[in-house]
């Protein structure tokens, strides 16, 4: 048998290790200005975990990623404004645990057309959950995602693990890009870094 392309780059199954649940430093990777699906402003938060035993955690993920078109593995999507036009608290959090855990964040910096770049590369941290969904088989299986933004130091003091959220009556799960907190593996012509 002649061996197949990329077998000695291929992960078996089982091999797949799982982010661990509940609080994480991360580094943010970048930021992305767009726009929802319903027109309302909207960013893409590009993360990665920045200390611990799962340190570089997305990256390993992408550059293991055999596929021609490659996704990162973690993206929160995040409103700018509610329903009334005013700030969204998710936006909010977001900037105010950025601002908390980074020292030289200077929030008078960020309001202008550097608001993107100004991000990279700074410390937030992140709180992990599981959310179920229906795959393309039916059948129902678990995601691990960012579901909360926090200061560092909270989530160096310690964080409960969100509760499991699951598929309401087992149906596909209603869910879009511009909901307050989601990480998504999206395609997305531009690398990460």
């Amino acid at each position: 048998m002649k061996k197949p392309n990329n077998y000695d780059n291929t992960q078996s199954y089982g091999e797949f290790e799982p982010l661990e649940l509940g609080g994480h430093i991360c580094r943010i990777i970048k930021v992305e200005e767009c726009i929802s699906s319903t027109d309302k402003a909207m960013i893409r938060i590009y993360i990665d975990i920045a200390e611990g035993n799962q340190k570089d955690y997305y990256l390993k993920q992408y550059e293991a990623d055999t596929r021609e078109q490659k996704k990162w593995g973690c993206i929160v999507y995040q409103l700018v404004e509610d329903n009334e036009g005013n700030t969204n608290k998710g936006f909010k959090t977001f900037i105010t645990a950025v601002g908390k855990s980074n020292s030289t964040f200077d929030e008078s910096k960020i309001w202008d057309e550097s608001f993107c770049t100004y991000f990279k590369n700074k410390l937030v941290g992140g709180v992990f959950g599981r959310e179920q969904y229906q795959n393309q088989k039916g059948e129902l299986k678990w995601a691990i995602k960012c579901v909360q933004f926090r200061d560092i130091e909270t989530i160096k003091k310690g964080v409960e693990v969100p509760e499991d959220k699951y598929l309401a009556d087992g149906g596909p799960m209603f869910s879009m890009p511009e909901s307050p907190i989601q990480g998504y593996n999206v395609d997305d012509d531009d690398l990460p870094f």
